[in-house]
């Protein structure tokens, strides 16, 4: 009985760990910036969108955040603070980019 009640608490913790959303956390401005082609720039803002997408996921009352919070709610606190400073670092990149496009006049 104590195994199974020790293998059902170990599924449980896994199901819980593996439901958190960890969005990349950017870097304002990247070594290399001024380099960038326009192709370059607009492939990086689309990765961003992809980021502010995963990062929504981690503020939002989905399933998987409430199944953490059931399980393991001091993953829900790490979800929505990670997600936030990710949210916030994705827009700050987003802006650097613009301005380096509009310098080098891409049209995106």
């Amino acid at each position: 009985m104590k195994l199974n009640l020790r293998i059902g608490l170990a599924l449980a913790s896994a199901l819980a760990l593996s439901a958190c959303v960890s969005p990349d956390v950017v870097t304002k401005t990247q070594v290399g910036d001024a380099k960038l082609t326009c192709t370059e720039i607009e492939v990086q803002l689309n990765q961003l969108e992809d980021i502010r997408e995963e990062a929504k996921k981690g503020k939002s009352m989905s399933g998987e955040n409430i199944a953490a919070a059931l399980l393991f709610w001091p993953a829900v606190i790490g979800n929505h603070s990670n997600a936030k400073q990710a949210l916030e670092a994705a827009n700050e990149r987003h802006e650097v980019l613009v301005a380096l496009a509009e310098r080098k006049r891409c049209k995106l």
